[in-house]
């Protein structure tokens, strides 16, 4: 995929882009999967595009994990005043974060 998934979630600041990424986000996801079927990654490894979490339960879980983890920040981390980037940074570590 051509667009920076971290850099779109940063660039968030209103429903109208929250949705921009939102939807960036659900096409990195088929593609994926479009991609894993054709060359499968190795078990126990991320995919293609980087996905940890294969299934909408395990992204959603994976988001809400680190959404608690990150309540107040992390090392690398400032939690953004936005609430639009907030949720898209769940959401986008709903991607790789175990």
């Amino acid at each position: 995929m051509s667009i920076d998934l971290r850099v779109l979630s940063d660039s968030v600041h209103d429903e109208a882009t929250f949705l921009r990424f939102l939807t960036a986000l659900a096409t990195d996801w088929h593609e994926e999967r479009m991609v894993e079927m054709e060359n499968p990654s190795l078990p126990y490894s991320p995919g293609a595009l980087g996905w940890e979490n294969g299934t909408i339960g395990a992204m959603l879980e994976a988001a809400a994990d680190w959404g608690n983890a990150s309540i107040n920040g992390l090392e690398f981390y400032d939690k953004p005043e936005n609430p639009w980037r907030r949720v898209a940074h769940i959401f986008y570590a709903g991607k790789f974060y175990e």
